[in-house]
């Protein structure tokens, strides 16, 4: 008797299990107007508020479309900060990473590698630690790597004072700050490689491109008043 009770009961409680997957949605996630709003992907809550906080990650390439391909050891973090109108989540850009094994390839035998960490302040007031690395093509003495290290720091921090925030990371991801490192440490001794393997942006990025929905619309120039005719009754 009590088997057959316990087999009527389970069809009961079947029905009761609820699919947690029917009362969740798909919300696109959209980059800032330093990357043009391109959509990063999508991510998956019950309400909006739960969207608020992840961070996604993805490579210059695939934000670009491959036009960066040879960048794909270059990683971009984000971090979604609100929800707009239309319920698209916005992110913002908080810093990137070169690949480990990139940078294992970059510091191989018999060279010097030299590390740093500094924090440097753009023009507009956005505060970005850095983390450069540089290698050499043979090892070098001590003294040299010092001054090598203080020159790239020196370096990037007059180079942050003079730029806004979204030129500063637009140089500094398209490969443009390395270039500039490189020429500012040739007195001292010509490096192989420089790079920034890490960035955190500890402020908000300015967006220099408006997002779509944002725009403000363009009104049209109002025609010219036409002149007057000689003669016209009109006119006088």
């Amino acid at each position: 008797m009590p088997e057959k009770e316990a087999a009527a009961k389970k069809p009961a409680l079947a029905r009761t299990v609820k699919d947690k997957w029917r009362s969740k949605r798909w919300f696109k996630v959209r980059a800032p107007g330093l990357f043009q709003h391109l959509e990063l992907g999508e991510t998956v809550a019950n309400e909006p508020e739960q969207v608020i906080g992840r961070t996604l990650e993805t490579t210059l390439p695939e934000l670009s479309g491959g036009a960066d391909a040879a960048k794909a050891h270059v990683k971009l973090r984000f971090r979604v900060e609100r929800i707009s109108g239309d319920g698209v989540a916005e992110a913002r850009f908080i810093g990137h990473d070169l690949t480990s094994d990139y940078v294992r390839r970059l510091a191989r035998r018999k060279r010097s590698k030299i590390d740093s960490a500094l924090t440097v302040t753009t023009k507009d007031g956005v505060q970005i630690v850095l983390k450069p690395v540089a290698v050499s093509e043979q090892r070098l003495q001590t003294r040299l790597r010092a001054e090598l290290r203080h020159k790239i720091v020196s370096t990037l921090t007059e180079e942050a004072q003079q730029r806004t925030s979204p030129e500063f990371v637009r140089e500094m991801l398209q490969g443009d700050l390395s270039k500039v490192l490189a020429h500012g440490v040739k007195t001292l001794y010509p490096l192989k490689k420089i790079e920034i393997r890490r960035s955190e942006v500890l402020g908000t990025i300015s967006d220099e491109v408006p997002a779509p929905e944002t725009a403000a619309p363009v009104e049209a120039p109002a025609p010219p008043e036409a002149a007057p005719v000689a003669g016209d009754a009109s006119a006088a």
